[in-house]
């Protein structure tokens, strides 16, 4: 499966008193990077959740701080697609700098139903991230 890259800007706000990325401002960009890659696969979350009752939900992140990144560092954001089941999707994620990994997670993904338990990834939904 391919990968997408997000790019972006470190702002003054997303650092610590140190001049660096704040450990948790990671999991926003990555979180950041899944929904881009989302998107241009065709899918609207916001449509999923109104027409079907579906979202999708962290159920673990395992995450690597490998080298800070820095108030305006251009970073990229890659996402990709390692496994699809059932009702999850497994990612691996990375954050880059000039091609200098800073930081990279496995994510797993868990399909919701409006009650709050796993449902199946539907067909077209499977077919779309398979690209």
């Amino acid at each position: 499966m391919t990968t997408d890259a997000l790019t972006l800007r470190v702002y003054y706000e997303d650092t610590d008193l140190a001049g660096i990325v704040y450990y948790a401002n990671y999991l926003k960009f990555i979180e950041r990077g899944r929904s881009e890659f989302v998107r241009a696969r065709g899918i609207d979350q916001v449509v999923l959740k109104a027409e079907q009752g579906i979202v999708f939900a962290v159920r673990r992140v395992e995450a690597d701080y490998l080298s800070p990144a820095r108030f305006d560092d251009l970073l990229a954001v890659g996402t990709m697609i390692t496994d699809l089941k059932g009702a999850s999707i497994m990612m691996d994620q990375s954050i880059t700098r000039d091609g200098v990994i800073l930081f990279r997670a496995k994510v797993v993904l868990v399909c919701l139903n409006s009650a709050g338990r796993a449902q199946r990834i539907p067909d077209p939904v499977r077919a779309a991230l398979a690209l």
